[in-house]
């Protein structure tokens, strides 16, 4: 029954952490300050790159010592892991809903110098906006501070919003040992570069007019959804 719940695990994985860079957040700033600076596309999606290295970089290290915790566990406790795994899904599942129920969704991380909290745009209908507001001024955009300066901050404001919601999945992963961890580390970091670049791309041929704010709104309740199903599965497929 391993393989069935690994394969699950893993599509469950690729698509929170797929849908999570695809959220604006994690794209449109480099795209706008491309433009301000007159980067081309190259350029533009290296500074992304790198960026989403560190992003993946830091969820990795989280996942190791979820992994390392989650390994001690499971020497310890057997077969009940496979139901606490699942009972912890289930309880994330929860407060992913009651979350998205009680309109707070999941917020993200503003960029350096930003005079606004996290809380007061999260799930906002006019993310565009929202981002040529907060970017305005800002020593990413200005001509007067060199590309250095903006390539620290994007890589600063993305490695510190890390995907959460990816830290349930290195959770289930623990049964399947290190082949779990170091596979579900490559399935983190290959959706995100993809969906990154993919969006990224897109928006400075042109393609830019995306309705993909509405995943920040409705990230909670589909993380809850994913969760819940893979919870179960993992409860009854294990029994």
């Amino acid at each position: 029954m391993q393989s069935p719940i690994l394969t699950t695990v893993a599509v469950t994985g690729f698509t929170v952490a797929f849908l999570h860079a695809a959220i604006p957040t994690h794209w449109l700033p480099f795209v706008l300050v491309a433009r301000a600076r007159g980067w081309g596309r190259t350029k533009a999606i290296a500074v992304l790159a790198l960026a989403a290295l560190g992003h993946v970089g830091l969820m990795s290290l989280i996942g190791l010592a979820i992994a390392w915790l989650g390994f001690q566990l499971d020497e310890r406790i057997g077969r009940l892991f496979p139901w606490i795994a699942g009972g912890l899904l289930l309880a994330f599942a929860g407060y992913y809903a009651f979350r998205q129920w009680t309109g707070r969704g999941i917020c993200h991380h503003n960029p350096p110098g930003s005079h606004h909290h996290a809380d007061e745009h999260c799930g906002e209908a006019h993310a565009r906006s929202h981002w040529h507001e907060e970017l305005e001024g800002s020593p990413l955009v200005s001509r007067s501070a060199g590309d250095w300066t903006a390539v620290a901050g994007l890589f600063v404001m993305l490695t510190l919003s890390p995907c959460e919601g990816f830290l349930p999945i290195y959770l289930s992963g623990v049964h399947f040992g290190w082949r779990g961890f170091i596979l579900l580390s490559g399935i983190l970091a290959v959706a995100t570069f993809v969906a990154m670049t993919l969006f990224t791309w897109l928006a400075l041929v042109g393609f830019d007019k995306f309705r993909l704010n509405r995943f920040e709104r409705y990230e909670a309740a589909m993380l809850a959804t994913l969760f819940g199903i893979l919870g179960v599965l993992i409860i009854v497929l294990e029994r």
